[in-house]
């Protein structure tokens, strides 16, 4: 199977960044092994008692990460 980016399969162009953090992604991404991390809905207030979700964003990650998952499953 040809391997496309990302952005092939979802139909958008995506922003890559490297940024710390806790994840067990970030582990894995450190060691320089590609990871798809970060398709959350977007919002704001991470982690706080303040954190709100866009309900836009949900049904489009949906899709996102569907898309992702049903290229690679073929």
């Amino acid at each position: 199977m040809a391997r496309l980016r990302l952005s092939s399969i979802i139909g958008i162009t995506l922003k890559t960044e490297k940024r710390g953090g806790v994840s067990d992604a970030n582990i894995i991404a450190g060691m320089g092994v590609p990871t798809l991390d970060g398709f959350g809905p977007y919002g704001d207030g991470d982690h706080t008692k303040h954190e709100r979700v866009s309900k836009k964003s949900i049904e489009r990650r949906i899709s996102e990460v569907t898309k992702v998952l049903e290229y690679y499953a073929s």
